[in-house]
């Protein structure tokens, strides 16, 4: 067998294959309401955060599953035209992820998803040197016995793990200790200690599980932070939204970008709100991925919203 190359980013987890429907309203009940147009692209948390990293001039690995359908070679296809070492685990005899989202005017999504059971990553269809021979692990927790393994060599080899987590996903209590930068959706952190606020449930789940970092993104209020003795905010950046599907998945890439590149903790974070806010100027999950200098510039700029945070 081949050795394995040494990249930047190994992304473990989900690929999905998105129809998007732009509408002008999200249709009420017994309504008939006409689209625009029918956009059939690669989606996927972790296969969308590792396509922003190539972007971005990373070298990196993504391993995943896919259906033996068309949905399958697109995502083959994408990778290689971006230069991404894949490794895509054939389900045969079945469909690939698949959404069809709609997106109205104010750039807001509504999805409609269906995955089939035996796209399930499963430990054993992982290799110890995909993960052993990065410098950063990212995974998204949904197939968690494959997640936790990945996560567990990361932690031998010393490679550390960024996770962003949008669910609790059956299994994730193996996969937890195994983290190291913890980046979720706003409700994780209270699902998790049951405590609503922010400003006690990120330090909680910080001091039960020892994280370098643990955070929650906010949407238009940005993201906050804790890193075991201070709290880090900062501020979405103000874009014409077109369509928000993929901002988290962007995000963590520019959280990912910012850590390989060792910049300040407040740099990283602004760089990922940024590339995030970019993102959603074209439809797509990956539509409006910009270049580091288009980032680096509206960055500059500094026009943010008023998150009410401190």
């Amino acid at each position: 067998m081949m050795k394995s190359s040494v990249v930047d980013v190994v992304g473990v987890g989900l690929n999905a294959t998105d129809t998007i429907i732009p509408v002008l309203e999200y249709p009420s009940r017994g309504s008939k309401v006409a689209f625009r147009s029918v956009s059939v692209l690669p989606g996927g948390q972790v296969a969308s955060a590792v396509a922003a990293c190539a972007q971005w001039g990373l070298r990196t690995r993504y391993v995943g599953k896919v259906g033996d359908d068309a949905a399958g070679d697109l995502h083959r296809e994408e990778f290689a035209r971006l230069g991404v070492e894949a490794h895509l685990v054939v389900a045969e005899g079945c469909p690939s992820q698949q959404a069809f989202i709609l997106v109205d005017d104010k750039g807001e999504r509504t999805v409609l998803w269906k995955r089939d059971e035996r796209l399930t990553l499963l430990p054993k269809e992982l290799l110890r040197e995909w993960v052993r021979d990065a410098r950063v692990l990212h995974v998204d927790g949904h197939d968690t016995a494959a997640a936790a393994t990945a996560a567990g060599w990361a932690r031998e080899a010393g490679v550390p793990v960024v996770a962003d987590l949008d669910d609790l996903y059956p299994g994730v209590e193996e996969l937890l200790p195994k983290l190291d930068y913890f980046v979720t959706s706003r409700d994780i952190p209270g699902r998790l200690t049951g405590e609503q606020n922010l400003r006690h449930a990120l330090p909680e789940v910080h001091r039960r599980y020892g994280y370098v970092l643990t955070a929650a993104t906010l949407g238009e209020q940005g993201v906050l932070a804790w890193d075991g003795t201070k709290f880090w905010h900062a501020a979405a950046y103000r874009v014409r939204v077109v369509d928000s599907i993929g901002a988290g998945d962007i995000f963590h890439a520019g959280f990912i970008y910012g850590l390989l590149q060792k910049w300040p903790l407040q740099r990283q974070l602004d760089f990922a709100c940024a590339a995030a806010a970019l993102n959603c100027t074209a439809v797509g999950a990956r539509g409006g991925i910009a270049s580091v200098e288009r980032i680096g510039e509206l960055m500059a700029a500094d026009q943010r919203y008023d998150s009410g945070l401190t």
